[in-house]
C-alpha cells in the first residue's frame, strides 16, 4: 500500500477543493461587495428623497402663508376699487352742501337735510370698511405722503410749502392711501 501522503489522487482532490473554496469565497466576496453596493446606493436615494420631501415641506408651508396673506389683504382691501368709485359721490355730496347758502337751507331745508344724512351715512359706511378722511387745513404743511399738490402759488404771510387751498378732501383704507388729499399750497413769496 502507497503512503497516503504521496498519493497524487489525493493532492488532486485537495488543490480542487482549496479552489472550490477560493471561488466560494470570491463568490461571497462578491455577493457581499454588490450588497454593499446596493445598500450605498439605497442610502443616496434616500437621502435624496429626504432632501425633496424637506424641499416639498417647506414650500407648501411658504404657499400657505402667501395665501393666508393674500386672503388677509384681500380681505381688508379687496374693495378699495369700488371704495374709490364712491368717492366722487362723497365728493359731489359735499360740494352740494358748500355750495348751499342759507338762502337755499331755508327755502329747501328737507333737501339739505337728505343730503345731510345721506353724505353722514356714506361716511358711517366708510368707516365700517376701514376708511378714514384725511382732512388738511389751510395753514398746515404740505405732506407729500397725504397730499396732492394740485397748484402751486406765492401768497404773502405765509411760508413755503404751506397748504393755501383744499380742493378735495383724501382718504385712507386701513393703514393705505385711497386717494391723497388735493390741495393749493404756497410757494416762496415773491
Amino acid at each position: 500500500m502507497a503512503d497516503p501522503k504521496e498519493d497524487p489522487f489525493l493532492d488532486d482532490i485537495d488543490a480542487l477543493e482549496h479552489q472550490l473554496e477560493a471561488e466560494e469565497a470570491a463568490e461571497e466576496h462578491a455577493a457581499f461587495d454588490a450588497t454593499a453596493l446596493e445598500l450605498d446606493a439605497l442610502r443616496i436615494e434616500r437621502d435624496e428623497l429626504k432632501d425633496r420631501l424637506l424641499r416639498t415641506l417647506a414650500e407648501s408651508e411658504n404657499v400657505r402663508k402667501r395665501a393666508e396673506r393674500d386672503r388677509r389683504e384681500a380681505e381688508a382691501y379687496g374693495g378699495s376699487k369700488l371704495l374709490r368709485d364712491l368717492l366722487p359721490v362723497y365728493d359731489n355730496l359735499r360740494r352740494a352742501l358748500d355750495a348751499a347758502g342759507q338762502e337755499q337751507r331755508s327755502a329747501a331745508g328737507g333737501v339739505i337735510e337728505g343730503v345731510e344724512l345721506t353724505l353722514r351715512e356714506l361716511l358711517n359706511v366708510f368707516s365700517k370698511h376701514g376708511v378714514t378722511p384725511i382732512v388738511p387745513e389751510v395753514g398746515d404743511t404740505f405732506d407729500p405722503q397725504q397730499h396732492q399738490a394740485m397748484f402751486e402759488a406765492p401768497v404773502p404771510g405765509t411760508k413755503s410749502g404751506e397748504i393755501i387751498q383744499i380742493m378735495a378732501e383724501g382718504f385712507m383704507l386701513h393703514d393705505r392711501l385711497l386717494r391723497p388729499a388735493q390741495v393749493g399750497v404756497s410757494s416762496t413769496p415773491g
